[in-house]
């Protein structure tokens, strides 16, 4: 089958620089702006820049380029590349297709909390005691186990859901592509404003400056770095199948490692946005109730949904930096959903030849409905924090792992994704390339998963019951996993070349 009829089959970007302002889309997510601030400040402040620029270049870009390569050599979805490359292989496609799943069921409840946290904004509806308002008026938190239904979760859920599945069902391009082409503007335009309505809060200069003083003691601390390490795999989407299913609709003529040199870039280069943003506020809330910033510092859900509307309700026009705040979790949300569902809905297409629509509503219907199910009621934050700590940990790192494992010494393809990746690329990938992807990236991150399990193993996370540890958890994690080695070994439909596929044999009539 040519480039051509393959496209018009799967879908295609229409240029690169959709396909960049998709990936960017992917990449910049909820972690850029809630994570990462918190991380650097931990890890070193100012002195954090130095391992995250390692890991920035040492593992993450060079992951990077690795799914780009799997993907736009063998162009499918993930499971077809891993296929295409290895047919023994096929199983850590799929197994990130179920990791993606699950992440996508629990990440459409957070931007539907940023929907309605945008409304509240208007109004500071969380009072005077943001945490409560959060946790008992607005979620419903039961003290033990319950999942009785809360409709102020319920109903924006739904919205969200449906506004996603409008969204899959147009296609790569029109849908997809389209929505990262508009939404990521936005998100720019919306976050550079509220950095700069930030920076001239009272107290600003004095979390810009807790944030980037260095501490050079924290250079000597291992954890340090693989925090950084964590925070780059995390917030690039690599590991998972995204950017192999990304690049796989792109033109074989594309310079595919000038353009993961700026996706890259801009991830780093929003993060830092983000973190200069988000101390810029804490600075202003430190002074405020003249406390230390240490005393007001916090990350993910506390930051995002207790932190922030405290400094919204203090801060001169506060619902203005509400709006901006919540408003761009609500875009970098979407975006990254986005691109985590296309990665199933594209191996459903490759695997069963479904129409987009059919293959959309196969895959969304299902997840919508687990998602309301769980992540609608009383117990759906703690439901939520279990199942995102697990599949992070021993879902996208693990399958990192095993990725460059397979790819680097199973099938001994890095010298043939190299070639591939010069042929058309700025950048020259060399035998440092090699030696990185089969050799430092899988040392690394088995540290950071040898050094987290150990901790799990110490003591319960978060100390949540045993049994919701076990089914959300440990459970989740194993399933996906269990689900790739079942779902590797079932037949591809009629005509689809697997064994045989060799994409030099195809015409490059597609540029």
């Amino acid at each position: 089958m040519s480039d051509t009829a393959t496209e018009k089959r799967r879908g295609a970007f229409s240029s690169r620089a959709v396909f960049i302002m998709a990936a960017i889309g992917s990449a910049v997510g909820l972690g850029n702006i809630w994570r990462f601030p918190y991380v650097a400040y931990e890890g070193g402040g100012g002195a954090f820049v130095i391992p995250y620029i390692v890991a920035l270049l040492v593992a993450g870009l060079p992951f990077l380029l690795m799914d780009y390569a799997l993907g736009h050599r063998f162009r499918g979805s993930a499971p077809l590349a891993f296929a295409r490359l290895r047919r023994w292989a096929e199983g850590i496609g799929w197994w990130q297709v179920a990791i993606c799943v699950a992440i996508a069921v629990y990440y459409a409840a957070v931007i539907a909390w940023s929907v309605r946290y945008t409304g509240f904004s208007l109004s500071k509806a969380w009072g005077d005691d943001p945490e409560t308002f959060l946790m008992e008026d607005f979620l419903q938190r039961s003290p033990g186990v319950s999942f009785d239904i809360v409709p102020g979760v319920l109903v924006p859920l739904a919205l969200v859901w449906l506004v996603t599945i409008a969204i899959m069902a147009l296609g790569v391009q029109r849908g997809v592509g389209r929505t990262a082409a508009i939404f990521i503007p936005v998100l720019l335009l919306a976050f550079t404003a509220l950095v700069v309505q930030a920076l001239l809060l009272p107290g600003a200069a004095t979390g810009l400056d807790a944030l980037f003083t260095p501490n050079w003691a924290a250079l000597t601390e291992p954890a340090v770095w693989g925090s950084a390490l964590g925070q780059i795999f995390f917030s690039l989407s690599v590991g998972f199948g995204i950017m192999i299913t990304y690049s796989s609709y792109v033109g074989r003529k594309n310079d595919m490692t000038g353009s993961g040199l700026v996706v890259g870039l801009s991830n780093s280069g929003f993060e830092l946005l983000a973190g200069i943003g988000v101390f810029a506020a804490l600075g202003f809330l430190a002074q405020a109730n003249d406390v230390a910033v240490t005393e007001v510092v916090a990350s993910g859900i506390g930051l995002a949904f207790v932190v922030f509307p405290t400094i919204i309700s203090e801060a001169p026009a506060g619902s203005l930096l509400g709006v901006l705040f919540f408003g761009s979790l609500v875009l970098a949300g979407i975006t990254s959903l986005v691109s985590i569902l296309e990665v199933v809905i594209s191996a459903v297409r490759d695997k069963f030849e479904l129409t987009r629509v059919r293959a959309t509503l196969l895959v969304t219907v299902p997840a919508a409905v687990v998602s309301l199910a769980f992540f609608s009621t009383s117990s759906g934050l703690s439901v939520l924090d279990i199942v995102d700590h697990f599949v992070n940990q021993y879902g996208i790192l693990l399958v990192a792992v095993v990725s460059t494992l397979a790819v680097a010494w199973g099938a001994r393809a890095l010298p043939t994704l190299s070639a591939h990746l010069n042929k058309h690329g700025s950048l020259r990938l060399g035998r440092w390339w090699h030696v990185l992807v089969g050799i430092v990236i899988p040392v690394a991150l088995t540290y950071v998963l040898v050094q987290q399990l150990l901790l799990d193993l110490r003591e319960p996370y978060e100390g949540y019951p045993t049994w919701m540890l076990a089914v959300f958890g440990w459970g989740v994690a194993i399933v996906a996993l269990v689900f790739g080695l079942i779902a590797g070994r079932t037949r591809w439909r009629a005509g689809t070349e697997v064994d045989g596929y060799d994409p030099e044999r195809v015409p490059e009539e597609a540029a």
